[in-house]
This record gives C-alpha cells, sequence and structure tokens, in this order.
C-alpha cells in the first residue's frame, strides 16, 4: 500500500519523520488487510437490491465477525427490539437494520486488527473514542432526511484514523505531539504538523483514500470552521459537521472531570442550531450513546475482561451459546452437528415465518437465511443452493457457505440433462435425502463423478430438492466429512421440511 500526502512546507527533517512513517504504514499487511476489508463493506448500500444478501454474505465469510454480530445483537440493548433470540445473521440485519449491522461490523473490522497490535493497551483509549464517535454519529444519522445518512456515522470512526495509526505504529511520536499541546504552545493540527510532517486529518485522508473509500466520506474528515454552525445546506456539509461533533462529543463522554458540564454547554452552542440539539435532546443522545458504547465495548471485549467470563455474565440464551462457542467440546456430537440442533432449527423457521409475515424480505433473502440456519444448527462444513441456469442448461450454485466455500461454490455444476445420479434422483421424485454416510457402497454407486471430484472427504449430507409444480428449481445440499451416526430424530426431519417448505411457499408466490 503506499500512501500519497501532500502536507503543508516542512522542513527536511519533518519530511524524513513522515515519509518513514508513511513507508511503515505501507509496508503493514495487516494494514493493508483492514483496508480491503473496510472498502469491501463501506461500498455495500441500503438502496442495493442486494445490500442485505452481500452484507450477510461477507458477514458469514469470516466466522469471528459473525460470533460477534450475533453476540452483540442479543445483548440486552438490542434484545429489546426483538422479543426472540437472535440466531442468525440475515435475521440480525433484518430486525436491527442493515445501517447498524454495516457500522457495527465496521466497527469490529477496526478493533479486530488494531486491538492485537503490539502497542494494543496504548491504543485501547482511541480505538474506544472512534467507537464512541460512530455511536454518535450513527445516532444523529438516524433522525437525519439525508439519503444513506450512516455514511456519516462512519466518517464519524473514521475521523481520527490518523491519530490511531500512530498510536498503533508510532506511539513515541503520539507523546511528544500531546507533549506540545499540553505545553501550550501548539494547538492539536500544529503539533501533528510538526512532529509527522502533516496533520492526523491529512494522514487519515491518505489512507482512506488508498483503501477506495468514497469521497463524500473522505471530504466529511474535513474541519469545520470556528464559531457557532449554521444549519447545512447540503448533505457533504452536514457530514462534516456530524463527525466533528461526533468526535468532540466522544472525548467528553469519556470524561469525568468538573468541566465537563461547561463543555458540555461550549459544545451545544457549537453545534446545536446547525444538528437540531438542544440541552435535552443533547442529554438523550448522550445517554443513549454511553449505553450503546458499553454494550460495544463489552462485546468487543475492549474492557479488557476476559472472554469467558463477559460470556457467562452477558445474559445470552442457551441456544446461542453453543453457536459462539470457540471448541466442539460438549456442545457436539462427534459428527460435528450441535447437540441443540433442534432448538437452532425451530429458531430458524420462526424467522423465516417472521419474515414473510412481515413482507419485506426477498426470496433470496429468505434462501439465505434457510441456507445460514442449515449450515449452523446442523454443523455442516460446506452448504450451498443450487439453482437453474437455463441458458446454460445446467444447475449452478449460487450462494455458499462454510470451508473453501468460494472455489466450491464456483465448481459445483451440474447439467440439466437427466442422469442416474443421487442430485437428479432427488429432483426427479421431489424427495429429501439425508445422508449418515455416505461411504456406503450404494451412496457411493449413486454420487456424480464432479461430486466425487470436488468433494471426496463428504462423509454426511443432505439434498433439499426445491420443486415447484413439478419444476425442478434447483436444491439445498450441505455436507460433513465426518459420519452422522446420530442419526436425525422425526423432530429434526419435520422442522428441515418446514424451512424447505417456506421457500417453496415464496417461490410458487403463496
Amino acid at each position: 500500500m503506499s500512501v500519497d500526502i501532500k502536507p503543508p512546507p516542512c522542513s527536511d527533517e519533518m519530511r524524513n519523520v513522515r515519509d518513514a512513517l508513511v513507508q511503515k504504514l505501507g509496508s503493514d499487511v495487516g494494514l493493508f488487510a483492514l483496508g480491503a476489508a473496510v472498502s469491501h463493506v463501506v461500498q455495500l448500500t441500503a438502496s442495493d437490491d442486494e445490500a442485505a444478501h452481500n452484507l450477510a454474505y461477507y458477514v458469514l465469510s469470516d466466522v469471528a465477525l459473525t460470533q460477534k454480530i450475533l453476540r452483540l445483537s442479543n445483548s440486552v440493548s438490542y434484545r429489546r427490539v426483538v422479543s426472540t433470540p437472535v440466531t442468525t445473521i440475515s435475521r440480525a440485519i433484518f430486525m436491527l437494520g442493515f445501517d447498524t449491522v454495516k457500522t457495527s461490523a465496521l466497527a469490529m473490522l477496526l478493533v479486530d486488527s488494531l486491538s492485537n497490535h503490539k502497542h494494543a493497551q496504548s491504543i485501547r483509549t482511541e480505538l474506544a473514542d472512534a467507537l464512541r464517535a460512530s455511536l454518535v454519529g450513527r445516532e444523529l444519522a438516524r433522525r437525519s432526511h439525508y439519503q444513506d445518512a450512516e455514511e456519516a456515522s462512519i466518517a464519524a470512526l473514521f475521523k481520527n484514523l490518523g491519530r490511531l495509526l500512530v498510536a498503533s505504529h508510532e506511539p513515541a511520536c503520539l507523546r511528544q505531539i500531546e507533549g506540545l499541546v499540553t505545553a501550550g504552545e501548539h494547538s492539536p493540527a500544529q503539533a501533528s504538523a510538526h512532529v509527522l510532517g502533516c496533520s492526523f486529518e491529512a494522514l487519515a485522508e491518505a489512507v482512506l483514500a488508498e483503501w477506495n473509500i468514497p469521497a463524500t466520506i473522505i471530504h466529511a474528515l474535513s474541519a469545520v470552521p470556528a464559531g457557532k454552525q449554521r444549519m447545512a445546506g447540503n448533505r457533504q456539509i452536514w457530514m462534516r459537521q456530524v463527525a466533528s461533533f461526533s468526535v468532540e462529543a466522544s472525548k467528553l463522554l469519556a470524561r469525568d472531570d468538573i468541566e465537563v458540564a461547561a463543555d458540555s454547554h461550549k459544545l451545544l452552542a457549537h453545534f446545536g442550531a446547525a444538528l437540531n440539539l438542544d440541552t435535552k435532546k443533547m442529554h438523550e443522545l448522550f445517554v443513549s450513546v454511553t449505553e450503546e458504547m458499553r454494550v460495544l465495548t463489552e462485546s468487543l471485549k475492549l474492557d479488557g475482561t476476559d472472554i469467558k467470563a463477559a460470556d457467562a455474565g452477558s445474559g445470552m440464551p442457551d441456544v446461542l451459546l453453543m453457536t459462539t462457542a470457540d471448541t466442539k467440546a460438549e456442545g457436539f456430537h462427534p459428527s460435528g452437528k450441535p447437540i441443540n440442533a433442534r432448538d437452532l432449527l425451530l429458531a430458524g423457521v420462526q424467522d423465516v415465518i417472521q419474515m414473510r409475515a412481515l413482507g419485506r424480505s426477498k426470496v433470496n433473502e429468505l434462501i439465505l437465511l434457510v441456507l445460514e440456519t442449515l449450515y449452523r444448527s446442523m454443523g455442516f462444513r460446506f452448504a450451498t443452493v443450487c439453482l437453474k441456469d437455463i441458458k446454460l442448461g445446467q444447475f449452478r450454485a449460487r450462494v455458499a457457505l462454510g470451508e473453501g466455500h468460494t472455489s466450491r461454490q464456483a465448481r459445483f455444476i451440474f447439467q440439466m440433462v437427466p442422469e442416474r445420479d443421487l442430485f437428479h434422483l432427488s429432483m426427479e421424485n421431489n424427495t429429501d435425502l439425508m445422508i449418515a454416510d455416505a461411504s456406503s457402497e450404494k451412496i457411493r454407486d449413486l454420487l456424480p463423478a464432479w461430486h466425487r471430484a470436488l468433494l471426496p472427504d463428504a462423509r454426511s449430507f443432505i439434498v433439499l430438492p426445491l420443486v415447484v409444480q413439478k419444476v425442478q428449481i434447483g436444491l439445498f445440499y450441505a455436507d460433513r466429512v465426518l459420519p452422522a451416526l446420530e442419526g436425525l430424530p422425526p423432530d429434526e426431519i419435520a422442522l428441515i421440511k418446514a424451512l424447505k417448505g417456506q421457500i417453496l411457499a415464496a417461490l410458487s408466490g403463496t
């Protein structure tokens, strides 16, 4: 990653410091990976028809991110929105909102990338400030009439990225900058320019530009004019005001000294008219953000608490404790299937029914929800939905989850021309297949060559055909690398069929 910064004129010594920092950031593989991930999530927009599907798919591709989103979704603060446990990312997005899950995911990516840094202890405060600022921005975005207002929350999250990167990569420089400011001879901008050869803002803008973050977000990092702010005449100015207010508010909320009240009044005088805030509204905003920050801090372990201890007191439903476990110790059958598979399947059925009843979900969103439910509740290693492609005369995997999902999805293809194999027979007879041990001779003889080549180690799997009025639409497929000797009891079979039934009803328009 190369960062092109255009700072104000500076001495050779200052330029050397700046260039060394830029080179250090550019050679950080972890930072490059963070940029790619952030760019991908930022560019998912709610206005896209596939937005919810793509966001769910991205989160599900990262096990750690999935666990954190589910843990956050089931915290007391968020569970008040819904009455039943949130067991799938698809439902988390549907019930909590696209923007909430998206901004939470961005915050989690930032924390995961930087909290394990060798200077983790010194940047914990900076991370907390950034996360708190994003929550302030999100609350203001919710009240806004602007389209895609959540970008202001993203701008607030990254407003102090330059300072955060310096804290994580050059903590000595940050201490030097703070020393100059404390001495009273330099403003923060002057001190950072003196030590780094550029301002924190210039560094953040350059890095975000390298990450291909939209220009509207980068421009929102610019400082607002001094003095009382007027109501914004356009969305870009409003975003700058929100980002600046959010950062200042975050710093206030982190303090507990006697001057907080006075500084709070100054902040309100500066931004109140522009952001439609008065004393009461700002107090309510601060109370809400403080509670959300507490939940987020616990969820991301920013307070340094032990993960197991935190989970024990989190109030998470038992149905979720196994799905977010880091090991397969006591909650799983030898095959990898969760002991509480029935409860997880039932929660998935309820999710699909609720989403269909509300009438806001699309068929592809429901399909992803069912696939996710099957994958997580049954402990499969790979799961996909395969749909007919009439133009190519094939059945092709359209979405997949699990181990090697990208490469396997690309190769999970078979011809529409009927053959005497397990997949065509399942669709021709409209019969659900639940194979406990694929090593038996009868099953092996029915496995097509493409499946044996693609998934040679599949030992137990299911095939759920999607047939509407005798028309073959496709199928669900999911497998494990171990035989499922525990079998499937009647209640689990019924729930699996109920999940498929909901998709068939959606496909047929009933």
